[in-house]
């Protein structure tokens, strides 16, 4: 499943739940949570419960409240469930099997993308990205530098280590990490440096606020043709290499390890993820 663009959609909107699912976004996320205002939360959860039973996409996904704070009436009234279920504020691993729990007892039982957004929740990323319903780990670097007194800049620095330790606990449980927003969605050229950046580090995705930052965030989280033609060049140097019983190939002059060929075989799986590459290419 590929998780490039994770796009919110505020739960009282009926207008935008309907229009999200045309975006081209990987995964659409019906919100009841911080994108409604508080006196609109009944309205919202009876808006997103219509939503779901008439909407489809590739990945529909609600963002509840937390449990204590309206979660446990967002699950009440959802009459058909969605593909996955995101859990904002989560501040270790309890909150998560909480979560589970409760949504055992709706006779549920969905993949859970835990929103780490507080100082705990970050330092806690492995616990969390550990427990069996956590299906990916998300960022959520706004919330997280309020917490922390942290000052945002453009070139991030001072959320490098929040990021790095997201994706090193998601890459240790084997789930995705999916990068924080940009709030100036009319920055485009911003944005595609920053989803760069995260891909980089080792994000699946990122997360959007607006329909216009998903080609964006796609193209990004896309291996390029270049990437690709290398990564084929990789695999079938290596598979020559086995069929002649060589331990050791080189590819455009560069000397191939184990490693490489796992970063290859990452790019491919990556490409026909995103269908720019054919299932058997």
């Amino acid at each position: 499943m590929v998780r490039r663009s994770v796009l919110f959609s505020p739960g009282d909107r009926p207008d935008l739940l309907e229009k999200a699912p045309e975006t081209g976004a990987d995964v659409v996320v019906f919100d009841l949570e911080d994108g409604v205002a508080p006196d609109r939360k009944d309205q919202a959860r009876e808006t997103v419960a219509d939503a779901v039973t008439d909407t489809e996409t590739d990945e529909l996904c609600v963002r509840v409240n937390p449990l204590g704070a309206g979660g446990r009436a967002d699950l009440e009234a959802l009459e058909q469930p969605p593909d996955s279920v995101m859990l904002p504020k989560v501040d270790g691993p309890g909150d998560v099997r909480a979560l589970d729990d409760a949504l055992a007892e709706h006779g549920l039982d969905l993949p859970v993308f835990a929103l780490l957004e507080t100082p705990g929740g970050v330092l806690d990323a492995p616990a969390v990205a550990a427990v069996d319903a956590t299906d990916a780990v998300l960022l959520g670097a706004e919330d997280l530098s309020a917490a922390a007194g942290i000052s945002r800049s453009t070139e991030g620095t001072e959320i490098l280590y929040a990021r790095e330790r997201v994706v090193l606990a998601a890459a240790r449980a084997g789930i995705d990490a999916i990068d924080t927003l940009c709030t100036d969605f009319e920055d485009t050229e911003g944005l595609a440096e920053d989803a760069r950046l995260a891909r980089q580090l080792g994000f699946a995705g990122k997360m959007t606020i607006h329909p216009a930052q998903v080609p964006v965030v796609n193209s990004a989280f896309t291996p390029d043709s270049d990437q690709v033609d290398w990564a084929e060049r990789v695999l079938a140097a290596r598979d020559e290499a086995q069929a002649e019983g060589r331990g050791v190939f080189t590819v455009d002059g560069e000397m191939i390890d184990a490693p490489l060929v796992t970063q290859a075989e990452t790019i491919l799986e990556r490409a026909r993820a995103a269908g720019t590459v054919r299932p058997d290419g």
